[in-house]
């Protein structure tokens, strides 16, 4: 039997040694790594609003400054409005939540009763809500600690954040110099491929993160005047703005911001938590088929499926953090993807098709030639 014999060459070490510093550099930096993804999917949310301004002959670094400054007097606004009123109703929610649990646990018992199960403690020996409450604790907790954990705490939080709008402010100021300088170090065509693939990329990821705001600034306001008339206006505002910021994470965000109104409209009676049901139901349909397709969908063109593995992939290694930022480029990939790989293998099977000559079918052919023959071996028809 014949010995097989594996042979590196110089070139093949060189490259895996290459590739084994890549990776240990790119574990080093991956907080510096996630802040640059941050940065650019911030800049290209803000740049349509940029590109605006430029048209009105506005220098582009001002422009910049402008959307900025804009944008932090828009959210300081809104803070002082309505955040002394969250931040006291958040406080009171909080404090009741241990009560409001306890009339849940006295309600599902009588719900249990009521289907005739009369055993003492199957309620508590299924659901214990004191572990319950102490998982959500602890899977709450367990995801701010992984989105921190790249930044090294708050205070890194912190600053990751200002050097992300910083290094965004950057890039939207001088994308044109910045983009040409990278494109040049590749190839042709590729650096043409490249350089043609920046709008539609930008386009792609700026649009669903721009969606998910407007749909989700939407829910909130609809949800809070909406809690309001089924009877939680104690709570209705809190309520409705912890829905909203909970709906900019795909899929698990609606049901998780619905959670809280649902326990305390539990607590304040059955009709109450019919219309508060009700209520998330009717949101979670109009979410789903009318303005997640208007204002999100139409510019991702991501199926289903893929941004449902990008929320977990995102959320399991970043948390809350990657939640939000890697449907984004996911959805600038799949724009890639398409051009770079997808369009030219489709053009390139369909010019092999058509330079290829057309096979015939033999018996057809045999078939053909019979009917021509008795076409004119047979007399004409008087």
């Amino acid at each position: 039997m014949p010995k097989t014999r594996i042979s590196f060459s110089v070139s093949s070490l060189w490259l895996l040694l290459v590739v084994v510093v890549l990776l240990i550099l790119v574990w080093q930096l991956r907080s510096l790594l996630v802040t640059l993804m941050i940065a650019v999917v911030l800049a290209a949310t803000l740049v349509p609003v940029v590109d605006g301004a430029e048209r009105l002959r506005i220098p582009r670094w001002m422009a910049v400054v402008i959307v900025y400054l804009g944008l932090l007097g828009l959210l300081a606004g809104v803070g002082i409005l309505l955040g002394p009123t969250v931040a006291k109703q958040i406080e009171r929610l909080t404090a009741r939540l241990p009560g409001y649990l306890d009339e849940l646990r006295t309600a599902a018992k009588v719900l249990v009763t009521r289907f005739g199960v009369e055993e003492p403690g199957l309620l508590d020996r299924l659901v214990d809500t004191q572990a319950l409450t102490g998982w959500l604790i602890r899977s709450s907790q367990q995801l701010i600690l992984r989105s921190l954990g790249l930044t090294r705490g708050i205070v890194g939080g912190f600053l990751s954040i200002v050097l992300a709008v910083l290094i965004s402010g950057y890039m939207m100021a001088g994308s044109r110099t910045l983009i040409g300088g990278l494109v040049k170090l590749f190839p042709y065509p590729w650096n043409q491929r490249l350089e043609d693939l920046v709008e539609p990329v930008s386009q792609r990821m700026g649009g669903y993160i721009q969606g998910r705001v407007v749909v989700s600034g939407i829910l909130g306001i609809v949800i809070t005047i909406g809690l309001r008339f089924a009877g939680l206006s104690e709570f209705a505002l809190a309520l409705g703005v912890i829905a909203g910021i909970t709906n900019l994470i795909p899929f698990f965000g609606p049901v998780l911001g619905s959670l809280p109104a649902l326990v305390v409209a539990i607590a304040q009676g059955g009709w109450t938590f019919l219309w508060v049901f009700l209520l998330f139901v009717v949101i979670q349909n109009l979410e789903t088929y009318v303005l997640d397709p208007l204002l999100v969908g139409s510019s991702v063109n991501v199926p289903p499926l893929y941004q449902l593995l990008a929320v977990l992939g995102g959320t399991q290694v970043l948390g809350i953090v990657g939640a939000l930022i890697v449907p984004p480029w996911v959805a600038g990939s799949a724009v890639m993807l398409e051009n770079l790989y997808l369009k030219p293998k489709l053009e390139a099977e369909q010019r092999r098709e058509h330079s290829e000559p057309q096979e015939t079918d033999p018996v057809s052919e045999e078939l053909a030639g019979l009917a021509t023959q008795e076409q004119i071996s047979s007399p004409p028809s008087t």
